[in-house]
């Protein structure tokens, strides 16, 4: 979850036994177990990974493992370990740490942790308008249909 250039709001649900983390960019969604289940067997791999999550505290643990090697995060094999922590420090606030620990890769795990702000607009569509070529018909159209209602 590091930022980009753009769209990077995450949106949390939690419902009994899952946490969903829905990222604005690409609409990327996480559906998190917080029963103990093991996690999936090691040949079933996915984008994102299978994550497990569990309460330390107040603190919510997630582990992913099982990433597809047609992905990689900065490099990364298949055999990357990520473990993230989420801890509220006040209202408006939640303080994200992650683990990453890949040894094909990297010598030693490496560690990130950044604030996330509450925001108070919506999470927007994520799409991809190659240069909006196409802008001015489609408002010149929104403007005629406007016209002729108010002509009726």
């Amino acid at each position: 979850m590091l930022s980009g250039a753009y769209n990077n709001n995450v949106q949390v649900f939690q419902t009994p036994g899952y946490v969903v983390l829905l990222n604005e960019m690409i609409h990327d969604t996480r559906i998190i177990p917080l029963d103990g289940r093991p996690h999936l067997p090691r040949h079933v791999r996915s984008w994102l990974g299978d994550s497990r999550g569990h309460w330390e505290g107040d603190t919510l643990v997630v582990e992913t493992t099982n990433f597809s090697g047609k992905r990689s995060f900065r490099g990364s094999s298949e055999s990357m370990n990520l473990v993230e922590r989420f801890r509220r420090i006040d209202a408006d606030t939640v303080a994200y740490e992650f683990t990453v620990n890949d040894a094909p890769t990297w010598t030693r795990p490496w560690t990130v942790a950044f604030p996330l702000s509450r925001m108070q607009d919506e999470i927007y569509e994520y799409a991809c308008h190659e240069g909006n070529y196409s802008i001015a018909g489609v408002l010149g159209g929104a403007r005629a249909d406007e016209t002729r209602a108010d002509d009726r």
